[in-house]
């Protein structure tokens, strides 16, 4: 029930009158006859993709640039959710509720985001979860498993159907996000400057990727989002996986991933679920070092809207 129709219900709750009634009862239908809005959100630190449901079916999809509360004040949250919304024309005041699943979205850093859309969308209820609830939810619906998202970050849990119940905490990509984007292009362009790598790869990068120290170093250390410029790094490794010692990087990470997380978590008998572009993209290498370490893998989804989509019983396009 949207705010809007709270206040109709609250106005006739307090009606003195027959006559104070029927003068409400107009609103009231209005209120009831109005297609229920509906904003889906999957937001990662690079991209946030959304899907407006009318009446709990698909009515349009959209994606923006990736909004982390955790690493943002509120006024920049609201200022940047506002712009990217309206550029697609969205009607604020329409939205009954929005379900956001986003990075970061823990402690703090959710109030945040609650703030935010219930400044922008003043009739709607909000709710906010993290990205990984996200993941559970459509990778095993409503089933226990090993959940895992390898995108420009990583993360990993234990789900019992309803709620994580266990999770490993991550650390970002300086300390640990093993597996991740943003990881995979730090060993990638630390090993071509530390000319660790062939001089025809090393090279390669250099023309096709970043030309030299002093670029990355301005990239990494000076500018923001240094964990998606990092992260842009694996197109290079996509596109050079043929290669042995590109092959050697990519699955020696993802064993270091299974091991520093997975491992922890002590269920070697589930299988393991993978969301995100990293896992998509590169699943012969993640199956391999699943194998290499005691691991199989389970689902396998380059993002987890469609199984949201599912979960929340929403009908798709």
């Amino acid at each position: 029930m949207n705010r809007a129709f709270e206040i109709e219900i609250l106005s006739m709750k307090r009606a003195k009158n027959v006559s104070d009634l029927l003068s409400l009862l107009p609103n009231i239908l209005n209120q009831i006859m109005k297609d229920k809005l509906t904003l889906l959100a999957d937001g990662g630190s690079t991209k946030i993709d959304w899907v407006l449901l009318k009446n709990d079916a698909e009515s349009m999809r959209f994606s923006t640039p990736g909004v982390n509360p955790s690493l943002l004040q509120l006024e920049d949250v609201i200022s940047l959710l506002d712009k990217y919304i309206k550029d697609v024309q969205i009607d604020f005041p329409s939205v009954g509720e929005i379900c956001f699943y986003g990075a970061g979205c823990r402690g703090k850093a959710a109030v945040v985001m609650h703030q935010a859309f219930t400044t922008l969308f003043v009739n709607a209820e909000v709710y906010v979860h993290t990205d990984l609830l996200a993941a559970a939810r459509a990778l095993c619906g409503d089933a226990c498993g090993l959940v895992c998202i390898l995108g420009t970050g990583s993360n990993s849990c234990m789900y019992d159907g309803k709620e994580i119940v266990r999770n490993v905490s991550p650390l970002g990509y300086i300390l640990g996000d093993e597996g991740s984007g943003a990881v995979l292009g730090k060993r990638l362009a630390a090993d071509v400057f530390k000319e660790q790598l062939p001089d025809d790869l090393c090279e390669k990068f250099k023309q096709e990727c970043c030309s030299d120290i002093d670029t990355l170093v301005q990239h990494v250390y000076r500018e923001p989002f240094a964990n998606r410029y990092l992260a842009g790094f694996t197109k290079f490794l996509s596109s050079n996986i043929q290669r042995s010692e590109i092959q050697e990087l990519v699955i020696g990470e993802f064993e270091r991933f299974f091991a520093r997380n997975i491992r922890t978590y002590q269920r070697p008998e589930l299988p393991v679920n993978f969301v995100g572009s990293i896992a998509w993209f590169f699943r012969a290498q993640l199956e391999k070092a699943a194998q290499n370490t005691g691991f199989r893998i389970g689902c396998v989804l380059r993002s987890p809207m469609e199984g949201l989509l599912r979960y929340h019983g929403a009908e798709a396009q």
